[in-house]
Protein backbone atom coordinates (compact mmCIF):
# COMPACT_ATOMS: atom_id res chain seq x y z
CA UNK A 1 0.00 0.00 0.00
CA UNK A 2 2.38 2.28 0.82
CA UNK A 3 6.45 2.15 -0.28
CA UNK A 4 9.29 4.79 0.75
CA UNK A 5 11.25 5.72 -1.76
CA UNK A 6 14.58 6.77 0.36
CA UNK A 7 16.00 8.48 -2.34
CA UNK A 8 13.53 11.06 -2.40
CA UNK A 9 14.75 14.35 -1.14
CA UNK A 10 11.10 14.85 0.60
CA UNK A 11 10.65 13.52 4.60
CA UNK A 12 9.94 9.82 5.50
CA UNK A 13 6.36 11.57 6.81
CA UNK A 14 5.68 13.62 4.05
CA UNK A 15 5.73 10.58 1.13
CA UNK A 16 3.63 8.60 4.13
CA UNK A 17 1.17 11.58 4.44
CA UNK A 18 1.16 12.19 0.15
CA UNK A 19 0.54 8.53 -0.10
CA UNK A 20 -2.10 8.24 2.36
CA UNK A 21 -4.23 11.73 0.56
CA UNK A 22 -4.08 9.58 -2.83
CA UNK A 23 -5.19 6.31 -2.05
CA UNK A 24 -8.07 8.84 -0.21
CA UNK A 25 -8.84 11.37 -3.11
CA UNK A 26 -8.60 8.13 -5.69
CA UNK A 27 -11.58 6.63 -3.49
CA UNK A 28 -8.98 3.38 -2.19
CA UNK A 29 -9.67 4.20 1.49
CA UNK A 30 -13.52 5.01 1.96
CA UNK A 31 -14.66 7.64 3.89
CA UNK A 32 -15.04 6.46 8.18
CA UNK A 33 -12.68 3.73 7.23
CA UNK A 34 -10.12 2.81 9.83
CA UNK A 35 -6.58 3.70 9.34
CA UNK A 36 -4.09 1.51 10.02
CA UNK A 37 -2.76 1.73 13.81
CA UNK A 38 0.33 4.04 14.09
CA UNK A 39 2.18 0.92 15.43
CA UNK A 40 1.39 -1.70 13.01
CA UNK A 41 1.93 0.62 9.92
CA UNK A 42 5.35 1.51 11.64
CA UNK A 43 6.26 -1.99 11.94
CA UNK A 44 4.73 -2.31 8.26
CA UNK A 45 7.62 -0.19 6.83
CA UNK A 46 10.18 -0.30 9.30
CA UNK A 47 10.56 3.01 10.64
CA UNK A 48 9.44 4.80 13.97
CA UNK A 49 6.38 4.87 15.16
CA UNK A 50 6.68 8.98 15.88
CA UNK A 51 7.32 9.50 11.53
CA UNK A 52 3.93 7.74 11.17
CA UNK A 53 1.94 9.95 14.16
CA UNK A 54 3.66 12.87 12.33
CA UNK A 55 2.11 12.32 8.77
CA UNK A 56 -0.94 11.33 10.79
CA UNK A 57 -1.13 14.47 12.38
CA UNK A 58 -0.33 16.31 9.19
CA UNK A 59 -3.82 14.25 7.31
CA UNK A 60 -5.70 15.70 10.03
CA UNK A 61 -4.38 19.17 10.40
CA UNK A 62 -5.46 19.10 6.36
CA UNK A 63 -8.46 17.36 6.55
CA UNK A 64 -8.22 13.87 5.34
CA UNK A 65 -8.44 12.43 8.45
CA UNK A 66 -10.34 12.35 11.52
CA UNK A 67 -9.31 10.76 15.52
CA UNK A 68 -11.32 9.12 17.74
CA UNK A 69 -10.08 8.92 21.11
CA UNK A 70 -9.48 4.88 22.00
CA UNK A 71 -10.49 3.50 18.53
CA UNK A 72 -7.67 5.27 15.87
CA UNK A 73 -7.85 7.31 13.04
CA UNK A 74 -10.60 7.10 10.12
CA UNK A 75 -10.88 8.41 7.04
CA UNK A 76 -13.05 11.74 6.64
CA UNK A 77 -15.23 12.34 3.68
CA UNK A 78 -13.27 13.52 0.64
CA UNK A 79 -15.75 15.12 -1.63
CA UNK A 80 -14.74 18.83 -0.92
CA UNK A 81 -11.02 17.87 -0.67
CA UNK A 82 -11.31 15.94 -4.12
CA UNK A 83 -13.12 19.14 -5.21
CA UNK A 84 -9.89 21.50 -3.86
CA UNK A 85 -7.83 18.87 -5.54
CA UNK A 86 -9.44 19.19 -8.88
CA UNK A 87 -9.58 22.94 -8.80
CA UNK A 88 -5.58 23.16 -8.03
CA UNK A 89 -5.30 20.76 -11.13
CA UNK A 90 -6.97 23.37 -13.04
CA UNK A 91 -5.27 26.22 -11.97
CA UNK A 92 -2.21 24.42 -12.98
CA UNK A 93 -3.43 23.43 -16.08
CA UNK A 94 -4.37 26.92 -16.80
CA UNK A 95 -1.14 28.47 -15.83
CA UNK A 96 0.55 25.80 -17.89
CA UNK A 97 -1.76 26.72 -20.98
CA UNK A 98 -1.21 30.71 -20.95
CA UNK A 99 2.75 29.64 -20.53
CA UNK A 100 2.01 27.50 -23.71
CA UNK A 101 0.43 30.91 -25.88
CA UNK A 102 2.90 33.05 -24.36
CA UNK A 103 5.82 30.78 -26.81
CA UNK A 104 4.03 30.77 -29.05
CA UNK A 105 1.36 27.91 -28.69
CA UNK A 106 -2.30 28.01 -30.14
CA UNK A 107 -5.55 27.58 -28.20
CA UNK A 108 -6.34 24.83 -30.33
CA UNK A 109 -2.62 23.71 -30.72
CA UNK A 110 -3.16 22.94 -26.84
CA UNK A 111 -6.62 21.18 -27.15
CA UNK A 112 -5.57 19.20 -29.96
CA UNK A 113 -2.34 18.09 -27.93
CA UNK A 114 -4.35 17.54 -24.59
CA UNK A 115 -7.33 15.27 -26.84
CA UNK A 116 -4.14 13.26 -28.52
CA UNK A 117 -2.47 12.22 -25.61
CA UNK A 118 -3.28 8.89 -24.17
CA UNK A 119 -4.65 9.94 -20.83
Amino acid sequence: MIIIDYKDTRPIYEQVAEKFKNLILKGVLKPDEQMPSVRNLAMELSINPNTIQKAYSQLEREGFIYTVKGRGNFVTGSEHLLTQRQRSCMEKILSLAEEAIEYGMSKEEIIAQIQEAEI
